[in-house]
């Protein structure tokens, strides 16, 4: 494990730096020797196994979490001499933590626009003209404008998601972070969203983007980059056409498959006749 496909420069732009970086929680590593960089203008997914240390290290990119070792940078402050509580409201996240902690009778433009003051729960808040517009346009972006008035608790999950990613983008954030956006929907809302994510991602003015995703098939055209985890440790980082292939998938998840790619799109299954290796 450890091999790096694409030597990154470290003196361009950066959104995200880690370097030897480790998370331990007592004596298991939820990752472990992490060096990874993203650029202003990058799309990256995180692929791997359950287990594999995606989430750990989308809430390090986050500054949700700060490593047991190494160091880490988001958005050119260190974790750990920065003041994570204003560093926070320059990322956009939407993970399914966040969605547990929405009121069900919370209203879905009130979700949206609410992300404005970094707040979950509409309360005493005001929003300007400004505000209420820019939550529109984005509800609109994600074909959900009609859902404005809607309860959050009344939605389909597809539906959930894609409010919680317009909240995300509702502070106009430098770095957008999706952690299983495409999770518990069915065919037809899977494809709504990864058209919707490519659309953001083939956006010159879009920020860097970070997704975490266990399936090849939820890689939205336009992504860039990929970054293959297995038991805390990369396998392979780099150039999505460099990274995405049989071998490296193989050896992220212990399975011999086969890869194949139509258009800007993946698809992987298990060899016929092939057994599980040892992790």
């Amino acid at each position: 494990m450890g091999r790096v496909t694409e030597q990154i420069s470290e003196d361009s732009d950066l959104v995200v730096r880690m370097a030897g970086v480790t998370v331990r929680r007592g004596r298991t590593s939820l990752v472990r020797g992490i060096d990874w960089s993203v650029e202003l203008d990058e799309r990256w997914v995180v692929l791997g196994p359950n287990g594999a240390g995606k989430t750990t290290l989308l809430r390090l990119a986050g500054a949700e979490l700060h490593p047991t070792t190494g160091t880490v940078h988001v958005l050119g402050e260190k974790l750990g001499r920065t003041d994570v509580f204003e560093l926070r409201p320059r990322i956009g996240l939407c993970s399914a933590a966040l969605a547990a902690r929405v009121p069900p009778e919370e209203k879905v433009s009130d979700v949206v626009v609410s992300a404005g003051y970094g707040v979950i729960g509409r309360w005493r808040e005001q929003y300007d003209s400004m505000d209420i517009g820019r939550a529109e346009e984005l509800l609109a972006a994600l074909g959900i404008k009609h859902l404005a008035d809607r309860l959050f608790g009344t939605l389909s999950e597809g539906e959930r998601k894609r409010t919680l990613i317009a909240r995300a983008l509702m502070t106009d954030p430098e770095m957008l972070l999706l952690d299983e956006p495409a999770a518990g929907l069915d065919l037809g809302g899977r494809e709504d969203l990864v058209a919707r994510l490519s659309e953001f991602a083939l956006d010159p003015d879009a920020p860097a983007m970070v997704l975490v995703t266990h399936h090849v098939e939820e890689i939205p055209p336009g992504f860039t980059h990929a970054l293959l985890l297995r038991e805390g440790g990369v396998v392979a980082q780099g150039l999505i056409s460099d990274v995405i292939t049989a071998e490296n998938l193989s050896a992220t998840f212990g399975q011999d498959l086969e890869l194949d790619r139509f258009g800007d799109r993946f698809f992987a299954r298990r060899r016929t006749g092939a057994v599980a290796t040892e992790g």
